[in-house]
């Protein structure tokens, strides 16, 4: 339940962030493709990060500063291959393009830009070394009823979202 838990929380973290950056840059609100007040793409990212960095700091026995760097370098690579998947796998199926980096000036299409994975990168030692440990406090106080809903009621709002999609084609 921990890792469900995990991907639960950082999904709706993922949906305020984005908000609140649509707020800022007074722009229509909205997170990702669900109606629900979350956004699974984060919650599967943060979820990557914390499985990584415990599998690389089991299997390494480096200096603290050296184990940080590879695991800055792997999860680099990871993010961006995930942001990069996400965005083609959404204009596939639904035709439409939530995001497009090509305007950067280190830009490699319109999904992965350098400046993104970095502020990714980094944001993943924000999550590990702030976000997590907050996290860690609490997890375990949240009852096994509360996230078998909060999972079924992502997965109502996925069909809805297929269905929806399947009729307006």
């Amino acid at each position: 339940m921990y890792f469900i838990n995990c991907f639960l929380i950082y999904s709706f973290l993922g949906f305020l962030l984005e908000n609140i950056i649509c707020l800022l840059k007074k722009e229509k609100m909205g997170s990702g493709i669900l109606y629900g007040p979350w956004t699974p793409i984060y919650g599967i990212g943060c979820v990557l990060i914390l499985l990584v960095y415990r599998f690389l700091i089991k299997i390494l026995e480096l200096h603290k500063w050296l184990e940080v760097l590879i695991f800055l370098l792997v999860i680099m690579f990871i993010l961006t291959f995930l942001e990069w998947i996400g965005g083609v796998i959404i204009e596939k199926v639904f035709h439409t393009t939530f995001w497009d980096y090509s305007q950067f000036k280190f830009s490699i299409g319109k999904y992965v830009a350098l400046e993104i994975s970095l502020s990714w990168t980094l944001g993943s030692l924000f999550v590990i070394y702030i976000i997590q440990p907050f996290i860690d406090k609490y997890i375990f106080l949240i009852p096994n009823f509360l996230t078998f809903l909060l999972l079924f009621l992502m997965l109502i709002d996925i069909i809805i979202i297929f269905s929806h999609r399947k009729t307006h084609r």
